[in-house]
């Protein structure tokens, strides 16, 4: 399955919500799947560990994806933590394992990919050696059939930058290479927005939407200070304008962390956030 949104929009990209922007209020997956629904995304990235959490009291992913499919909602990726990079190889090969686990817990809610952030200890680890081990996660990946996407994390020792992270994906040598972004992150790593133009769009597998403040500093912001798109500084209209010219057409998902927006009704935190998203997708004036 793809996450190329196919909603007839004039414009190229789906909304789904990132599990995260809700974390404060304590949902169960099942109930962020009601309410992501009602509030109109047209898919959901869950954290495995509300997946887990599920499981746990006695649920089911075939009743799972029942209820997704019954609500008109994809899962378009899925947030996991593994050691698939550290130089310690237990580490690395309990992370492996985990992984496979994880990516078939999505792979049976007809996920397609999941995130790959430089997890753990990797400060030490060279570009080269990142690009071998994301081979490895690659080739779990394939054997499921859903898709690691090599992630930048702006406040990480590695992969914080663009150039590193594009240096590991041609370098891992699999066809299957790609990589998930995150507006936040790229700043937060001091990245320049004018550089996504040497992306190829149908190598970048999702997108996280979010603006952030001027103030605290980038030296300093953190990912509570994330605010709705269009409520900050970001230049959301260029860089939406630079992903349609990259050739992306795939999912912008909500990805907050915001505690302010963890009072009163998580529906409206899901209304305002799919409504500014939008608006910041109109407001690029895309053609």
């Amino acid at each position: 399955m793809s996450n190329k949104p196919c909603c007839g929009c004039k414009h190229p990209f789906g909304y789904a919500l990132n599990t995260s922007t809700i974390k404060g209020f304590e949902l169960g997956i099942v109930e962020i799947i009601e309410l992501a629904a009602k509030a109109g995304y047209m898919g959901i990235e869950p954290w495995i560990a509300e997946l887990d959490t599920y499981l746990a009291a006695g649920g089911t992913l075939g009743d799972l994806g029942k209820r997704l499919a019954d609500r008109g909602l994809r899962v378009v990726g899925g947030i996991a933590f593994h050691h698939w990079a550290v130089n310690d190889e237990g580490q690395r090969r309990a992370g492996l394992e985990q992984a496979k686990r994880e990516m078939d817990m999505l792979r049976q809610l007809g996920g397609c990919a999941i995130a790959a952030p430089p997890f753990g200890e990797v400060a030490d680890v060279c570009l080269d050696a990142f690009a071998e081990r994301y081979a490895a996660m690659l080739e779990v990946g394939k054997r499921v059939g859903v898709t690691p996407l090599l992630e930048l994390w702006g406040f990480a020792p590695r992969l914080s930058r663009l150039g590193e992270l594009m240096y590991v994906a041609y370098e891992s040598q699999h066809p299957d290479a790609s990589v998930l972004l995150d507006v936040y992150h790229l700043y937060k790593g001091g990245n320049d927005f004018e550089s996504l133009p040497l992306l190829n769009g149908s190598r970048l597998g999702l997108l996280h939407m979010n603006d952030y403040p001027a103030d605290p500093p980038r030296e300093t912001i953190g990912d509570a200070d994330r605010v709705y798109p269009g409520d900050g500084v970001a230049p959301l209209s260029r860089v939406l304008n630079l992903l349609k010219e990259i050739g992306y057409c795939g999912v912008l998902s909500l990805e907050l962390f915001n505690p302010a927006y963890w009072q009163g009704d998580p529906a409206e935190v899901l209304r305002i956030g799919l409504e500014k998203t939008k608006a910041a997708v109109e407001a690029a004036d895309l053609g």
